[in-house]
């Protein structure tokens, strides 16, 4: 798989490379120069589960892993399944938080980590990610206890749930957890600031597990496929799906899954408040605002890392930008849509209930519609019972670790003193 730096289009490395590398020159994302489409869908869908994620991932990958080497690795990584459930007869919901940290991060973080242990060599790594609540849980428990790999993830303190904090906050060994004095912008501006410094990279074997690492995005291509696998032909010749959204990595994977020839009819970006995306694709200028705290706070991202992918994915397959689908909630109409769906009796979490309304506003006669649950409930415990006012029961991964003492650090938006602490794990 040859990728290229859509920042330098010069750099062009491999998919084993842009693992190791994470990001290009200037804090450049790497792009795949192709993307294979498959003729036969149906008989693609017809495999189970990983045998049909190691053919995407071979083809994807352009086989520089072979496709036995990507069953090996999938096998281990997806350990869950990502079932359908029916929400009514022209809506379901795609739950994505079966694995061990309950939320979709866990498809990229565990095969992320798969990769990593077979191409870093036995050489040291040290993993640093931003997170705005699941991507830190996903990526700690994926790399927990691996020789030779150590985790640094960075939050903005006071800005995730209590329990999402629990998650990963508590693990300790080669997972160090860093509360920053900010918000998620900031957080991610100290990892890519990290990346710019070449004799820090060296030093440490720098390497990210955000969304920004294109391992993690390929990993997501997988469920969407099957998804469509759970469906009935007709269905999904039909299929229109809603995508919550904060850095733009799961849309992006959705995107890559269409151009590999899944037929997915159009797509809808639903954000928060934190709207730079609707709002470009209104008028046309990027003008990012100070990212606001939500009920979703997953998705308070007001400079989207993956959004350049997205462009770029419908420039090269010259789709017009019109054609995605866009919505905005605000936490009153948050809300409603979390009692909407319970009426439905579906019980789902800020963030899978912003999809779900825009999906049922913008959902044409004849369609059949889609949206991504991205974390379980229990994850936002507190704002979905206030929401409902009932209690909700805490998932056996969340109550283990519920009465556990944090053991994350503190610090203020400071690269010197983050810098410092990288330098003396």
């Amino acid at each position: 798989m040859n990728l290229y730096n859509l920042k330098h289009n010069e750099e062009q490395v491999s998919f084993t490379q842009a693992v190791k590398q994470g990001l290009g020159k200037q804090q450049g994302l790497f792009f795949p120069d192709n993307i294979p489409a498959f003729d036969d869908i149906d008989a693609l869908l017809d495999l189970d589960f990983h045998p049909r994620c190691a053919k995407l991932l071979a083809a994807l990958l352009d086989n520089e892993l072979s496709e036995q080497e990507l069953l090996e690795m999938v096998t281990k990584a997806f350990i869950f399944p990502a079932p359908l459930a029916e929400v009514s007869d022209k809506i379901s919901a795609l739950e994505l938080f079966h694995g061990p940290t309950l939320a979709f991060k866990d498809f990229g973080g565990r095969f992320m980590a798969q990769c990593l242990a077979k191409f870093s060599n036995g050489n040291k790594t040290t993993i640093l990610t931003a997170t705005s609540g699941d991507t830190g849980a996903a990526v700690a428990h994926a790399f927990y206890g691996m020789e030779n790999i150590n985790v640094v993830v960075l939050y903005p303190k006071g800005k995730i749930s209590p329990l999402q904090e629990k998650l990963f906050c508590t693990l300790g060994g080669n997972i160090t957890t860093v509360a920053v004095e900010a918000d998620f912008d900031a957080c991610q501006a100290m990892v890519k600031q990290s990346f710019d410094d070449e004799a820090l990279k060296q030093a440490i074997g720098l390497n990210s597990a955000n969304s920004i690492n294109i391992s993690r995005l390929v990993a997501q291509v997988c469920y969407y496929f099957e998804a469509a696998a759970q469906l009935s032909k007709a269905q999904r010749e039909q299929l229109v799906v809603s995508v919550p959204s904060g850095n733009f990595g799961n849309l992006t994977a959705g995107l890559i899954a269409k151009a590999m020839g899944l037929p997915i009819k159009r797509f809808i970006a639903a954000t928060n408040a934190n709207d730079t995306v609707p709002r470009y694709l209104a008028s046309g200028n990027w003008e990012p605002k100070p990212t606001q705290a939500t009920l979703s706070n997953a998705m308070d991202v007001s400079q989207p890392n993956n959004w350049p992918r997205v462009e770029e994915l419908f420039k090269t397959k010259g789709w017009p930008l019109s054609d995605l689908g866009k919505g905005v909630m605000s936490d009153a109409q948050t809300a409603e849509a979390v009692k909407a769906l319970d009426d439905a009796g579906y019980v789902c979490e800020p963030h899978g209930a912003i999809a779900y309304q825009q999906l049922t506003e913008q959902l044409a006669e004849g369609e059949q519609g889609l949206f991504l649950c991205t974390a379980h409930p229990a994850k936002f415990k507190e704002s979905v019972e206030e929401i409902l006012g009932r209690e909700i029961g805490l998932p056996k991964p969340l109550a283990d670790r519920a009465d556990l003492a944090l053991l994350s650090k503190e610090m203020p938006a400071d690269f010197a003193q983050l810098r410092e602490l990288l330098m003396s794990i």
